[in-house]
């Protein structure tokens, strides 16, 4: 079985110079497809990776403790933002549906 996990950043709390709200990055079969993704944040992209490899080779989100339905979870990125960085954390939503 083949995925496609869409990335959307649901919350930007304090300053990311990257994402917005509404910003979509989107996985297919293990590769980002560039044409239809967002830059791609290398601090926030590192720290999902592991987790993300697992939901996009058919992890459920409910096992591995990042949502409450199968195929949709949440991750935040790990910057903590104000007081203690100048940036600010986004939270994704990864929405998984099978490529046919």
């Amino acid at each position: 079985m083949s995925y496609r996990v869409t990335l959307e950043a649901k919350e930007v709390r304090g300053f990311c110079p990257i994402y917005k709200k509404g910003d979509k990055i989107v996985l297919n079969r293990f590769y980002i497809d560039v044409a239809s993704s967002k830059d791609i944040c290398i601090h926030m992209f590192s720290a999902f990776l592991t987790i993300l490899s697992a939901f996009a080779h058919g992890s459920s989100a409910v096992d591995l403790g990042i949502g409450s339905l199968e195929d949709v979870g949440y991750l935040q990125c790990p910057d903590p933002g104000p007081p203690y960085t100048r940036g600010g954390t986004v939270v994704f939503e990864l929405r998984r549906e099978l490529i046919k």
